[in-house]
This record gives structure tokens, sequence and C-alpha cells, in this order.
């Protein structure tokens, strides 16, 4: 299992200037290898249905340029610019290698025939990370003992630990990240053991969850989570904060002041979003064995209309962190296909189409009316369930209800942790059915 840390350090302003330095000339030697490997492309690519000569110089075909010529280069860097001597050298190949890493993402298609974006020039202050990637070794670039992490050619530098280290995990790298509110370092850790999953077989609680804008997530068992909104709310101040910036010159201190301030604010909504994202989780990784959820297409959602409401939810970091817990507690997370859970009955089946603005779903074969997600959240966990080889009853019940039913035990809302008790939610009623 791999985990990382992230700590707040305290640098001195001599240290702070070395390392803003470093992030400079990185990032022009990153623009410098990308402007290389998109020159050869250039050179050496020729549309199918027309000749190249008239956009692309002619001359001698340039030598492939790849990774590794890249980093044989760096000696030669080295002489022609002495201030490149002063970054150590591991971090400037790590550099390399995330330039490689974007590059192989978007000349080389993943599943589906899917790839990533073409890398990007980064202007003054976009690189704000470096990395150290050996941590605690005879020969590493930085030591954390005691509180203190020593970076090669930095120097010591306090850490706030607010939280211990695992024993038995291994440190492995250490990346510094800069921040609008100050520096970080991010600890990456490694331990050989990883906890067992639940056997199948050993599941005592399982929970749909269908995830929307209405609700943050309805459950199968007809609870319902409230969606923050940290964006909408905090719109006004948002706008009045980059209404300042755009008034003030451009590169000026006073603009430098601004700007940090519309930053601060985007990482405080960050923080309340994904602290709130890892309460829901614990939440449904304290209550339930099995938690299936719908394999959305996110991106293609995020292209519509509902966008900005879409991107303020962020189901898709909501779902990683989901899946990161329940893991680290050895539970089962299952996605289902999303196709008509919404439109299907859970009770007999039938399909009853409704458009998006109806939240009622009314089965005039069954009579069943209930909430719409929570019907959606029903359907979710019975899918789930048929994928994993778990039985259902005839009536459309889940194995959930038979285990209550039977007097198993399922862990209330309430009598958790206090962080667990952070989380609020309704209980969705219906007059006319009882789940």
């Amino acid at each position: 299992m791999i985990l990382t840390y992230c700590y707040k350090i305290k640098p001195s302003p001599e240290q702070i200037a070395i390392m803003e330095r470093w992030l400079e000339l990185l990032r022009r030697h990153w623009n410098y290898a990308l402007g290389q490997r998109l020159d050869w492309l250039n050179r050496t690519r020729s549309p199918i249905d027309r000749c190249s000569l008239i956009s692309e110089p002619i001359g001698v075909i340039p030598e492939a340029v790849n990774y590794y010529t890249q980093q044989a280069a760096l000696k030669e860097t080295k002489q022609l610019f002495p201030e490149y001597k002063q970054i150590y050298a591991e971090t400037q190949q790590v550099n390399l290698q995330r330039l490689k890493k974007a590059w192989d993402r978007w000349r080389k298609p993943v599943k589906h025939g899917l790839r990533g974006g073409r890398p990007r020039f980064k202007k003054p202050g976009q690189l704000r990370s470096f990395v150290f990637p050996r941590v605690n070794s005879p020969r590493a670039g930085a030591h954390l003992k005691n509180g203190m992490l020593k970076l090669s050619r930095i120097g010591e530098i306090p850490v706030v630990m607010h939280r211990p280290i695992p024993d038995g995990f291994i440190l492995k790298q250490c990346t510094i990240i800069k921040k609008a509110d100050g520096w970080y370092c991010c600890i990456s850790m490694k331990d050989d053991t990883v906890p067992d999953l639940l056997p199948v077989n050993s599941v005592r609680s399982a929970v749909g969850i269908d995830v929307g804008l209405e609700k943050f997530l309805t459950t199968s068992d007809g609870e319902a989570v409230p969606i923050p909104q940290f964006y909408r709310k905090a719109q006004d101040k948002l706008a009045k904060a980059q209404q300042v910036m755009s008034r003030r010159v451009k590169g000026s201190k006073n603009w430098e002041k601004a700007k940090n301030k519309v930053a601060l604010l985007h990482l405080h909504l960050t923080r309340c979003r994904k602290e709130f994202h890892y309460q829901v989780a614990h939440w449904l990784c304290s209550n339930y064995d099995l938690i299936a959820h719908e394999d959305l297409n996110i991106k293609g959602l995020a292209r519509t209309k509902l966008a900005k409401s879409i991107h303020d939810a962020a189901w898709g970091s909501f779902l990683e962190i989901l899946q990161a817990v329940a893991v680290k507690r050895g539970l089962l997370v299952q996605k289902v296909n999303p196709r008509g859970t919404s439109i299907e009955c859970f009770k007999c089946g039938s399909r009853v189409e409704k458009s998006l603005s109806e939240r009622v779903h009314y089965c005039s074969s069954c009579e069943v009316k209930i909430d719409r997600d929570w019907n959606s959240g029903i359907n979710i966990l019975n899918r789930a369930l048929m994928a994993v080889g778990l039985p259902l009853n005839g009536c459309g019940k889940s194995v959930q209800d038979i285990v209550r039913a039977s007097g198993g035990r399922r862990p209330r809302y309430g009598n958790g942790s206090a962080e667990e008790q952070q989380v609020s939610f309704v209980r969705l009623r219906s007059p006319h059915h009882n789940l």
C-alpha cells in the first residue's frame, strides 16, 4: 500500500528564494524540452493528403527525441547555463520524467482509444512543485527526522508534523509544493502489507448510492446527503476578489496581492469540498460492507449546461476518495452500468419514462411512488449484488433487507465517531410504499 501525507513546512526567506529559483529554472527546462519534442514531431510527420514542405522547414531530419536523449543532454545544459548546477540532479531528471509521462498520455492512446491532451508550455508561476525521488536513503536528497526536513542544497526546514508517520512504512519520495498559503512537503510512503478485501460471502450490509445535483447522494436505504454547493455559495466573494484583481496593473505588487487572495479563496473551497467528501466516504464505509455506484462518464456530463454544478459537486473526486477509503478498510466498491437506473421500477422492472424535472418515481403497474433518486439507488444496489453474485429475492428486495429482517447487525448513523457525526442527511419517506 502506498500512502501520501502532506505536511506544512516553514522555510526561511533565503530558502524560499532558492526554491522559487529552482521552480523557474525547471519551468524553463520543461519548455525547452517540450519544444524539442514538438519540433521533432513536426519535422518528421507528413499529412496523408498533402506535403508538409509548405509549413515545415527543409533540412536534415533530426534524430528521435526521447527521455534518454534529453537526460544525456543535462550535462551540456549545465555547461552552457551554470545556474542549473545549483539544482539537485535527480530533481532535474524527475522533471523530464514528468514530461515523458505527459507526452506518452498524448501520443499513446489508452483503452477505448482515449488519450490525454497535448502538453503545454508553462507560463511563469505555473510550475509549482519539484520532487526528490529518494528519502532517508544513504544517497537521498531528502531526509526527514525528528520534525526536520533536510533537503540537498537547500538546508534544514522545520516540518509541522500534525500526524505521525505510520509504523512499518518506508519513505519513498518527497514532493515540495508551493501553494497560496505557503509551502508544503508531500511524503509518499510504502508498505508491502495490503488489507485483505472482505470476501463476498461475508458481506453483511450493502448499499447503492445515486449521486445527483439536487441531493449530493441518495442511498438505497432512503437516506439523502444534502449537497453543500461550496462554489455557488462563494461566488459573490470570488467575483469581488477577481474584480479587485482586474483593476490592478498586471504584474505590479498590488496585482500579485490581489491574485493571491483569489488563489486563497479557491484553495479554501477545494479543502472544504475535500473534507466533505472524506466525511461522507467514512460514513458510508462505517455503515456498509459493499458500496455500489454508477460508472458515470463525468467528463461527458461536464460538457452540458449543468457543468458548473457538476464541477461543484465533484463526483469524480468523491468516488476516488470513496475507493481509497474502502481499500484501506478492506471493503468492497462495485461499479454498475448507469443506463436505465432512474427509469426502471425497482419492484416490477417496468420502464417509467420521466424527464429530469420529475423528481418522483410513480409506476402505474405496481403503484409504487417513491423519490426518483431513491428508486435509482435501489436499482444500483440490485445490479451490484447480481454482479458480485449475491442473491436477490422475488420481490426485488436486496440481501440487505434479508439481513435486516433476520436481525443482522448494521450500524446506524449517529453511533459513530465524532468525525462521522459531521455528515448531515435527511431521511426520505414515501406515503405509498414502505421499504
